[in-house]
């Protein structure tokens, strides 16, 4: 039995098609999933305009944030039953014996290999997943917001786990993708004041973070408002960026013995100084991914309702659409595009 499936299937600009393939094949510890809602990350327009920085095993079956019905179970999993609506981590491949992986911090196996770029992943109908990392989805959350709860545990794991909020405290969020207004909802919810902070042509994003978020929407230069209480800065910025002007910014802004909490990415060298970050005494903490309890965490409070994902979902459009999906999410149209695949 065949399915449609976006590929990505070379390392040039564009390589992305909708091509049919088998349904796979699963494991004793594995489940087929039939995939409900698949969500488009930043990472799959970046491989679909080939100027990412990680390696690819091509061709692969894109997306990673998914969630479904399990249809088949393998001879050995335990938990788990035909029907089941769940949700999967990212972390496809593991190595049992790492170090990282025997601590819980899996997501910090250097030999780690994910959904859409390691292993197929979930944009068609069926997906093969261990079920050592699949979570349990209420019926009361609905599929198209909880195929984004990956995202949503990116930014709870740089905001709630490495980084250091209390209550009042003053942070700059650098980036308003996705990933970005997650982030400032986040750091909301911890009871900071937030500004995130963006471009010109970021403007409706920014709406909607202030609309939707209580965040404050800046345009540039953030230097005013991070100083505004005693003119030392913010207390913590939030990188979600990625490019080396946005840490030099933050550097910039935050207060001596603030912290940065760096989870954008970006492969562009720095080139410039890093004294300053010595100087004011300033933590830089790096963060990626997420594992286990941050799932935990997040599905609570995406069932809960203190965390609400549908204002930055722009549209739901069926897998043979990808195409429109995947330009309205790049030119900045909508924050997040979801796939249904079936």
């Amino acid at each position: 039995m065949k399915s449609a499936a976006v590929v990505n299937f070379a390392p040039e600009k564009g390589a992305v098609e909708l091509r049919d393939i088998e349904c796979p094949e699963i494991g004793p510890e594995d489940v087929l999933l039939e995939v409900a809602n698949v969500g488009v990350c930043g990472s799959d327009l970046h491989q679909w305009t080939a100027d990412h920085s990680w390696p690819v095993n091509y061709p692969v079956v894109l997306g990673h944030e998914f969630g479904g019905n399990i249809v088949e179970v393998g001879s050995a999993v335990e938990g788990w039953q035909k029907g089941d609506r769940v949700v999967s981590e990212t972390a496809a491949i593991i190595d049992q014996r790492n170090p990282m992986t025997r601590r819980g911090l899996y997501n910090l196996d250097p030999t780690r290999k994910g959904f859409g770029y390691g292993v197929d992943g979930a944009m068609t109908r069926y997906v093969r997943v261990p079920s050592r990392i699949l979570h349990s989805v209420p019926d009361t959350l609905p599929f198209e917001y909880a195929c984004l709860t990956e995202p949503c545990c990116v930014a709870y794991n740089a905001v709630v786990r490495n980084a250091r909020i209390e209550p009042g405290d003053r942070v700059v969020v650098l980036g308003p993708g996705t990933i970005g207004i997650l982030c400032a909802a986040m750091a909301r919810l911890c009871g900071a004041e937030v500004a995130l902070v963006g471009l010109e042509a970021d403007r409706r994003r920014l709406e909607i973070a202030q609309q939707h978020f209580g965040c404050e929407g800046i345009v540039s230069n953030p230097a005013e408002w991070a100083r505004t209480r005693d003119g030392l800065g913010c207390d913590g910025v939030i990188d979600a960026a990625g490019a080396s002007a946005t840490l030099k910014i933050a550097i910039d802004i935050v207060r001596p013995a603030g912290w940065i909490s760096k989870v954008g990415w970006g492969p562009q060298p720095l080139g410039f100084n890093l004294d300053p970050l010595v100087q004011k005494n300033v933590t830089l903490q790096g963060s990626f991914s997420h594992n286990w309890p941050i799932w935990e965490r997040v599905l609570a409070l995406l069932t809960s309702g203190q965390l609400n994902v549908k204002p930055i979902i722009g549209g739901v459009w069926p897998l043979d659409q990808w195409h429109e999906a995947f330009e309205k999410m790049h030119h900045g149209e909508v924050v997040k595009s979801v796939l249904k695949p079936v």
